[in-house]
């Protein structure tokens, strides 16, 4: 929300152009959607811009704009290009009555929407399609529709066909009101005839259309087998039923740099764009049923302001200072500046002082309701290691990155197994920039990251039995223990075990304990550096002193005898192996193959992915030590549109200048403290 800082003004008074938030009454959000470099941006600008009343705030991945058109109220919600933001989606959808993903106009490119078709049929959100730059087509729209219906469940239909004049598309012509549109760069279209040529193509797209439609409509079916003419006034209500109904998804197409196709489209919104009441009941009900009363859609921590939340309104509205959340309401502020005293039904604002507003979830009176599980960003994937430039900034930074937390759900934050230092998990590289840079300007805490350190361990390969004495005279009551250890590998993933076959009392049993614990201590850090792993340590023999002996000197004596055996054990690096499972597009999932043999890893195999169409889901194991290389080149395979998740498997023996140049750098952080 960086640029909504300047606009939020002292003195309340909104950005220049703004008109007052709530004027229009019951305001609908348009979520939009698409690959970067689709459109998206100037799209939402030329929308905005028909009757010119916009105002608009930036928030992070999300830029919200509101704006008027034809007395309705609009907000349209535009998610960042990218996968690390796909993964993001879940809340804004919570909050849209509609979802419209912008697509470039070629087929090969339709894998890139995938991952956005795929968020938007899991929301269950009502969704329409629009073809950008169309006077640069060279494709055919019939094959751009089905490129894109390989990745969605539901039917995607054509809504409308271009007109062309040689390789040029001039113009529309919509197939329910079978209408010709002739497009004039930069102005509103012209109405005009169908040509001749494209008479014979129209009426096979609409018949098409007609039919897909009548699979959700008895009465259009029978209308169809008796050949009736329907009315265009019948076939929008269907069309706006079936829209809501999540049945059918329309595409439109246009050039939104030349303002081609703008109105058309942004009529079809206002037309059959369902009110925000379907959004409250997609979340538990309206306010009248005790059901969704608001959804917090994101969140940011601001210079000055502190927590902002961006709130979209449902059921009868908020207002400020009353119950929501299980807290009061505090200040609520208007897209590009301006206080209010409430948010309408539907309207979209910003709420101060109301730190207790959880991100992410559809709000009642006195608590927060479950977040829907497809709304949940996926498990981070990337995970960096963040120090402060300074010092003195230690507590500062872990204060920031919990604030961040909280307001990004996307977020994981946690702490290195060794050292402290502070660890972000994030969606990927996108996302790891924004953290970063909010951490900086912010909250003004510069940070480096680096990557985190992989978890070795290390094993014993060979049998060791090994004494040691401990004997410590301190003036008083000595120290005595004297034991006799054997050591032993055990199988991978066998951890370590302890066990005891003393015999005659040389070690009396109340020594056991202490004997095991000191075992124990000594597995902390082994010859090479690392944590030691699967050995079994057993106690054969020792001796004790009436006076001298005592828990600390045996749990001492027991410490010294393993760390000696340890190093006669002929110790082994052990690395960590993931395992790793990618969805993916069908189309890419051959070139995950070469991908993974080249990161040292292992191909288990594929299946087509259950729960989304055209996916599969790719599983490997790989080193832990891969996985920072596995970002890029997952993203350079897949076109950005694959996610994985990793998970330990097990762990395994390294050798060679690989083992040899990792616990060398080891050896060498020891050395600096």
């Amino acid at each position: 929300m960086r640029v909504g800082v300047d606009r939020l003004c002292p003195n309340g008074m909104g950005a220049a152009g703004a008109t007052p938030q709530g004027e229009e009454g019951n305001m609908r959000t348009v979520l939009v959607l698409g690959p970067s470099q689709a459109g998206k941006s100037t799209l939402v600008s030329r929308l905005a811009s028909l009757e010119g009343n916009a105002a608009s705030d930036t928030a992070d991945h999300l830029t919200l704009t509101r704006f008027g058109f034809m007395g309705d109220a609009w907000c349209a919600l535009e998610l960042a290009g990218g996968a690390d933001f796909t993964g993001m989606a879940g809340p804004a959808l919570m909050a849209a009555d509609v979802a419209l993903v912008v697509v470039p106009p070629d087929p090969a490119a339709a894998v890139l929407a995938a991952p956005l078709l795929a968020a938007v049929e899991r929301a269950g959100v009502p969704c329409m399609i629009f073809v950008n730059r169309m006077d640069v087509a060279e494709a055919r729209v019939r094959d751009i529709v089905a490129a894109l219906q390989v990745y969605t469940g539901h039917t995607i239909v054509l809504r409308q066909v271009p007109m062309r004049e040689g390789n040029k598309v001039v113009g529309a012509v919509d197939l329910i009101s079978e209408r010709a549109w002739r497009y004039r760069p930069g102005q509103t279209s012209t109405l005009v005839e169908i040509p001749a040529d494209l008479r014979g193509r129209e009426v096979e797209a609409r018949t098409e259309l007609l039919e897909h439609m009548a699979d959700y409509d008895e009465k259009l079916l029978e209308e169809l087998i008796e050949d009736s003419h329907p009315a265009s006034d019948a076939l929008f209500s269907i069309a706006r039923r079936e829209l809501a109904d999540t049945v059918l998804v329309p595409v439109f197409l246009g050039a939104a740099a030349q303002s081609n196709g703008v109105m058309r489209l942004m009529k079809a919104l206002r037309h059959e764009t369902p009110q925000s009441d379907r959004a409250a009941a997609r979340l538990g009900g309206d306010a009248a049923s005790g059901g969704a009363q608001a959804v917090a859609l994101h969140a940011q921590v601001r210079r000055h302001l502190g927590k902002v939340t961006v709130l979209r309104a449902l059921g009868a509205g908020v207002a400020a200072g009353h119950r929501l959340g299980g807290g009061n309401l505090g200040g609520l502020q208007a897209l590009g500046g301006g206080v209010l005293a409430a948010l309408g039904a539907g309207e979209v604002g910003l709420a101060v002082k109301s730190d207790h507003l959880p991100v992410g979830h559809a709000l009642v009176t006195e608590a927060a309701l479950p977040r829907p599980a497809w709304a949940a960003a996926p498990a981070p994937a990337l995970s960096r290691v963040i120090t402060p430039r300074s010092q003195k900034d230690d507590v500062r930074l872990s204060a920031a990155l919990a604030r961040l937390a909280e307001t990004d759900p996307a977020l994981v934050v946690g702490t290195a197994d060794e050292g402290g230092a502070a660890v972000v998990r994030v969606q990927g590289p996108m996302h790891l920039r924004r953290v970063l840079a909010m951490l900086t300007d912010d909250f003004c805490v510069p940070v480096d990251d680096t990557a985190e350190g992989g978890h070795f361990r290390e094993t014993a390969t060979a049998r060791v039995e090994h004494a040691h004495r401990h004997r410590k005279q301190t003036g008083g009551a000595g120290q005595f223990a004297d034991v006799t250890i054997v050591l032993t590998p055990r199988a991978r993933g066998g951890g370590f075990a302890f066990d005891e076959v003393v015999k005659g009392g040389a070690v009396p049993r109340n020594f056991f304990d202490a004997v095991e614990a000191g075992a124990r201590d000594a597995t902390a850090r082994g010859p090479l550096g690392f944590q030691v792993v699967d050995v079994g340590v057993t106690l054969t023999d020792g001796k004790h002193h009436a006076v001298d002996s005592s828990d600390h000197a045996f749990r001492t004596a027991a410490r010294a005898a393993v760390r000696e055996a340890l190093e006669k054990a002929a110790p082994v690096l052990l690395q960590p192996i993931l395992r790793v499972s990618v969805q993916v597009p069908s189309v890419f999932t051959g070139s995950l193959v070469p991908l993974f043999a080249g990161l040292k890893g292992h191909v288990i195999g594929f299946e087509a992915d259950p729960g989304q169409r055209g996916w599969d889901v790719f599983r490997a194991l790989l080193p832990e030590a891969a996985v920072a290389d596995l970002h890029p080149a997952l993203a350079g395979a897949t076109q950005g549109t694959a996610r994985f998740t990793a998970t330990f498997d097990h762990y395994e023996e390294v050798w060679g200048r690989e083992a040899e140049a990792v616990t060398k750098a080891r050896q060498a952080a020891l050395a600096a403290g």
